[in-house]
């Protein structure tokens, strides 16, 4: 089966933290961070509906006002959710600007701002263009607990994890998988087209009974082809966890977001040898992060933000992971 998005990291494991999610179907893509975007051209960031942010250390925001040249002409708004005292944060960094080029005359471009408290989005502002970048209060939309972003096809998840301060971690979740039958829509004669993205949708809001309309076909029972034609299963799942230290209370939210995940992207600054420096900053050692993944009995780990000390022996750092990962003894 095809997945929905395909998520990769910005940047190399010893570098800015940050992962790009690039969906197969549409124009669209969706950021966890903002350190270093370099390696992202324009047109990949002028794709980015939405972006969550862990916390506002400077290897994981500092990319703000690059995503902000790239997307200050476009129509569409910008989202952005981030831990408690996030919108101060973007606003101080519009305020760093001047801005007597924009009015209302202006494109509207928007940034819609979001702060997490660690069970809800309890505050949103946005700032527009049109009025200069001028903060206005928003109103609270009601969304399930833990729960960021409800889309129709999938959900983003949050937790808030003690790294000194609020450092979020965040999962995305696929409602429901569909897929398209290899070779069985030659077989019915019917023709590929957005009709077929209509009826992924419905199918994955449970609306099975409803008749679609296929160029050249005519009117179809959306109930018959389901069957027929798209194959259902569980949807993909990816998870982003950065910036936490190994406490009880972390790991237990770390397993609730990571539960039975696709993919684990997780950070692993130290070696275990370290662990007295993963303490004190309050981060991840390798082995723990591989021990996190197999409790939380994920598919794939992926590794990164490392220590610039282990840059002499760059795979120590996925080894120690790895045999966590794939050591019984440690669950």
């Amino acid at each position: 089966m095809s997945w929905l998005v395909q998520p990769r990291p910005i940047n190399g494991p010893f570098d800015d933290p940050g992962l790009y999610i690039d969906f197969h179907y549409g124009r669209r893509a969706i950021l966890f961070d903002l350190g270093d975007l370099s390696p992202l051209s324009n047109r990949e960031l002028m794709r980015v509906s939405h972006v969550f942010v862990s916390h506002t250390h400077i290897d994981h925001f500092a990319g703000f006002e690059r995503l902000l040249r790239v997307c200050l002409h476009r129509a569409g708004p910008l989202h952005l959710i981030g831990p408690p005292d996030f919108i101060d944060r973007v606003e101080h960094k519009l305020q760093g600007f001047t801005w007597n080029l924009v009015d209302e005359t202006s494109v509207d471009f928007q940034l819609h701002v979001g702060e997490f408290d660690g069970v809800q989005i309890s505050r949103r502002a946005s700032f527009s263009a049109r009025r200069v970048f001028r903060r206005e209060e928003l109103g609270v939309s009601e969304l399930p607990k833990q729960v960021v972003l409800a889309d129709d096809d999938f959900r983003i998840e949050a937790v808030a994890l003690d790294h000194g301060i609020p450092s979020l971690a965040f999962g995305f979740r696929e409602t429901v998988r569909v897929n398209v039958r290899r070779g069985v829509l030659e077989s019915l004669g019917l023709p590929k087209g957005p009709w077929l993205s209509e009826a992924k949708s419905l199918i994955r809001t449970g609306a099975f009974d409803g008749d679609l309309v296929v160029p050249g076909v005519g009117t179809v029972s959306l109930k018959e082809l389901r069957h027929q034609l798209f194959f259902v299963g569980p949807g993909q799942s990816v998870v982003y966890v950065t910036d936490a230290g190994f406490s009880e209370s972390n790991k237990e939210k770390i397993l609730f977001l990571a539960r039975e995940a696709d993919q684990l992207f997780i950070e692993a600054v130290f070696l275990e040898r370290d662990r007295t420096l993963a303490e004190a900053s309050l981060h991840l050692t390798a082995w723990q992060a591989g021990h996190l993944a197999r409790l939380a009995n994920v598919k794939d780990l992926a590794l990164f933000h490392h220590s610039a000390r282990y840059l002499e022996e760059p795979d120590v750092l996925r080894r120690e992971a790895f045999k966590a990962f794939d050591d019984p003894q440690t669950s």
